[in-house]
This record gives C-alpha cells, structure tokens and sequence, in this order.
C-alpha cells in the first residue's frame, strides 16, 4: 500500500501548512516556515513538506533552484475532510452533535438573515430527500 492511500488525514502540523499555502496560494519551504506558529526547523519544515508530497496534498514546481510548493485540493475540500475528521474524533460521528455545539442560540441570534435562510433550505432539503427514501 503506497503511503498516499495509507495516510488521508494531515496532521497538526501538516494542516498548519496547508493553511498557509491555502492563504498564499504557493509558497517555498523557507515561507511556509516563516507564517508557521512556534515554527519548526527549516530541515523539519522540508521534510513535512515531502511527506505532505508522498501523501498527495501538496505538489511542487521547480523555481530556478528553488521547490515552491502548492496545496493539491481545492480550500474548500480541505476544510470538509478536516471537518469530518473533528466530527468524528469529538463528536462520535454524529454532525448533528457537532451542528448544536456550534449553534447555540447566542451563534443563531447573531447569524445573517441570509445565513438563517441558507441552513433552514439545507434542513428543508434533508427532510425531503429523506421522505423520498421512505
């Protein structure tokens, strides 16, 4: 098993780096070690980056002599692959559960009439599709 199927799911510190490259759009070890919080050391950086490479979330291209590096999913996949990963490591699974920790009725009262708008249609949408399969 080649060690891109075998590893999905970045790190601490490879989200870290994603982030950055996310932000940046592309960047050289040195760059992403500069935006990097209690960053590691250039070599730790480098090496990050290539397991990164092996895993598939990140490609470089060659810049003289220099790699720069770019994330290979779009922001937006990343963040869903993160989100599940916190759904199921502190919520059992259930997004549910992670909806109402993050929605309690201060984060509601507080929320756009276009964001209020936006989750009833999904929640309408939900209940549709699950009618249709019953």
């Amino acid at each position: 098993m080649s060690l891109k199927n075998k590893h999905t799911r970045p790190s601490r510190r490879e989200r870290e780096i994603l982030e950055v490259l996310h932000r940046r759009g592309r960047a050289t070890a040195a760059e992403v070690q500069a935006e990097m919080a209690d960053a590691p050391s250039y070599s730790s950086v480098r090496a990050l980056l290539a397991t990164m490479e092996r895993k598939g979330q990140v490609r470089h291209e060659a810049d003289g002599p220099r790699y720069v590096y770019l994330a290979t999913q779009a922001r937006r996949h990343a963040g869903r692959e993160a989100l599940r990963g916190l759904v199921q490591t502190f919520f059992e699974g259930s997004p549910g559960r992670a909806a109402a920790a993050l929605l309690d009725e201060a984060d509601l009262a507080s929320m756009s009439e276009e964001t209020l708008e936006r989750l009833e249609q999904q929640i309408a949408n939900a209940r549709r599709a699950r009618k249709e399969k019953s």
